[in-house]
């Protein structure tokens, strides 16, 4: 299976649109595209058991951050601060830029 080209990139403010965290905006820490899923901050939390590995090293119960299907997502875009689909173009000097499809603002990289 060939890694498609996602929507999202890591630092895209990101609002979910369905499941459980339906609603809830977050940073996006980390991308998947083999695997078409994205890690959001504050976004499906879940209860790890951590066992101490080492002496010293303390245990407990900690929470974690698990990927999510990143069509369940949306970009926000900065300038009309909606979400908003994203679009693809090429600058003159060769340069792709993706762009929103709403009011036209370039997406930072």
């Amino acid at each position: 299976m060939a890694i498609a080209k996602m929507h999202v990139k890591s630092g895209d403010n990101v609002i979910v649109l369905s499941g459980k965290d339906k609603g809830k905006k977050g940073k996006v820490l980390a991308v998947m595209p083999e695997k078409r899923m994205v890690i959001v901050e504050g976004v499906s939390v879940a209860s790890k058991h951590k066992k101490p590995r080492k002496q010293g090293e303390v245990g407990g119960i900690i929470k974690q951050e698990t990927p999510i299907y990143a069509c369940k997502v949306m970009n926000i875009c900065s300038k009309c601060s909606s979400p908003a689909r994203v679009g693809r173009k090429i600058l003159n000097d060769g340069e792709h830029v993706r762009y929103c499809k709403k009011c036209g603002e370039t997406f930072s990289k």
